[in-house]
This record gives structure tokens, sequence and C-alpha cells, in this order.
């Protein structure tokens, strides 16, 4: 596992082009400070649930960018899953296609728990599925609801490992390389690492690097 604390796009920018498998993602998307404002959500500028700070946004502007490189990065007939909620769907579809990305579908993760909100209070989130030339998925047979729950109590929108293994088992075979440019909680990494894949990651928030460190750490003595 090889981690990196930089701007996502400047990190990107500094990886060979066509050198990525996979990359997954989950972005500190703008309309998260919507739901930051009006109280929606306990992620606030401290989460009292998860002792963790809230993270740093990346803006809406900044998808243009962050996409071209992604698309620059992954090699040619491979995917690209980014994590997103209704709002920022509709903002970067256009955006990837627009850099040569193919759209397939939105996934939808049911948590198999309602969250917090007022009008019908959400218990999914969305994972845009997008493709680089053409790759068969490894199997035609999942569909396109996975059933993961939530994580409590874990680092700001942390996702269960066993979602996105689900996701690189769809798209990678054995020793192909998985990317991260928000890991976050690590989860991603994580899960590329128990499917014997490589993992690269990158995160510019010190919180990331604290909580991916501690989980390893965790993981080394438990295995002890």
């Amino acid at each position: 596992m090889n981690l990196f604390r930089q701007d996502a796009v400047d990190w990107l920018r500094t990886l060979p082009s066509e050198s990525i498998d996979l990359v997954v993602t989950d972005p500190p998307y703008e309309s998260l400070e919507k739901h930051r404002a009006v109280g929606t959500t306990t992620r606030l500028s401290h989460s009292k649930s998860s002792s963790n700070n809230w993270f740093r946004i990346f803006p809406n502007e900044r998808f243009p960018e962050l996409v071209s490189e992604i698309y620059r990065v992954l090699k040619n007939n491979r995917h690209f899953y980014l994590f997103c909620d209704q709002e920022t769907m509709f903002v970067i579809k256009p955006i990837a296609e627009a850099a040569g990305f193919r759209f397939w579908k939105p996934l939808v993760w049911d948590k198999q728990a309602i969250g917090m909100g007022y009008h019908y209070r959400a218990r999914y989130e969305f994972i845009l599925f997008f493709e680089k030339g053409k790759r068969k998925l490894n199997d035609l047979g999942m569909p396109d609801v996975l059933e993961e729950k939530r994580v409590w109590r874990g680092y700001p929108t942390e996702k269960p490992v066993s979602l996105i293994e689900k996701l690189i088992t769809q798209s990678t075979q054995l020793g192909e390389t998985v990317c991260d440019p928000f890991f976050g909680s690590g989860s991603s990494l994580i899960a590329a690492t128990n499917l014997d894949r490589a993992a690269l990651g990158n995160d510019i928030a010190d919180d990331a690097h604290d909580y991916i460190d501690k989980r390893q750490m965790d993981k080394t003595v438990s295995v002890k």
C-alpha cells in the first residue's frame, strides 16, 4: 500500500499515463456543505460521533480537471467508480462524458438503515459507474443495488470494506492496481490489499493518514 499526502489533482498529475487499472473514490463533494448548514448530517465541523474533524471540501468547479486526470492515468479498457449524492451525480456525469468516459449507470448502495433528514430520509448512496474503452465485468449476474450495512462511529462518510471489495472484484484481476485520490478512511485501499491488488492512495487530510495508520496497526495486532 503506497500512500501520499497532496492535493488530489496535483497528485494525479505525478502519475504516468495509463498506469492504473481501477479508480474507486469518494471525493468530499460540495453539496455536503448544504447538509452541514441545515444540520442534516452529523458530520459537522467536528464529528462528535466519530471524534474526527470535517474534511476539506472539493469544489464542483474542479471536477473537470480531476476527471481529466483520472481518464489520463487509467489504462484503456478500465473502470472508474465514484461515490456521490444525487445532486453531485448530475454535475459530474456530463463532465466525465466530455472527458471521454462512457457512463453506464448509477449503482445504488443500500445502507440498510436510514440517515438524518426531513423529507424521505435517505438510506442509500449512489456509486457512478464509468468505463474507459470496453471491459467486461467479472460477474454479469450482480445486481445494481448493493446491500451493505453502513459504518457507524467511523471516519466521516466511511464506506464498508466489503462494499468496495465487490467493485474491485468486478473490475480487476489479481495483481492489478487500484487507485483512490481521496482515500479518507482507507476502505478502498484495505479492500484492494485484501484482494491481492496493488493499492495506491492519496489524501490531503492528516486525519485520513492517522486513521488508516490506526486501521493497519489494529489489523496487524489482531493477526498476531
